[in-house]
């Protein structure tokens, strides 16, 4: 036996500022990876068509990500995520480190655009989508994963999650 078969690979830790960091590209109509919605606390510009953003613990955003190549679409993806504690279970997510909570999963431009459609819609009710409960993105996922419309998120649904984290400790 070598040694080399009892490693056992181990995701890298939180950062110590514990930051959810999260690599954008944009490379016109071939590579497109951008923040839908969160508030990112910080940016890094790496280059004319690379950056990272970072995100605070517990924060929500949502990422999308677009490819294509010559024969057309390889990749057309929305996560929408929590940003973790240190300390904290994760899932880990390309482009993502360390990682984080995935409330939705997304693939095929079909489910994607339907994805866009809901955030719209909660814009247009004057909420912010990073502010919206944890639990509606994951009813979003279930749903549109069974091929079924899922519920629309309300004002009043959005005033009780708000109380709810008033008093929360």
């Amino acid at each position: 036996m070598n040694g080399a078969s009892h490693l056992r690979l181990v995701p890298p830790p939180l950062p110590v500022d514990g930051l959810t960091r999260v690599e954008l590209t944009w490379i016109e109509k071939k590579v497109e990876y951008w923040i839908r919605f969160g508030k990112e606390k910080e940016e890094q510009i790496l280059d004319r068509r690379r950056r990272t953003l970072s995100f605070a613990s517990n924060s929500i955003f949502a990422l999308v990500r677009w490819a294509s190549n010559h024969h057309g679409t390889v990749i057309s993806r929305i996560d929408i995520v929590r940003a973790i504690t240190p300390g904290e279970h994760f899932q880990t997510l390309p482009f993502v480190r360390p990682g984080g909570d995935i409330l939705l999963k997304m693939e095929g431009w079909t489910k994607v655009e339907r994805v866009l459609q809901i955030i719209d819609a909660i814009e247009a009710i004057g909420i912010d989508p990073a502010e919206v409960s944890p639990h509606h993105w994951r009813h979003v996922h279930n749903r549109l994963t069974a091929g079924q419309e899922p519920r629309s998120y309300t004002v009043e649904q959005h005033r009780a999650i708000l109380l709810r984290r008033s008093v929360e400790p």
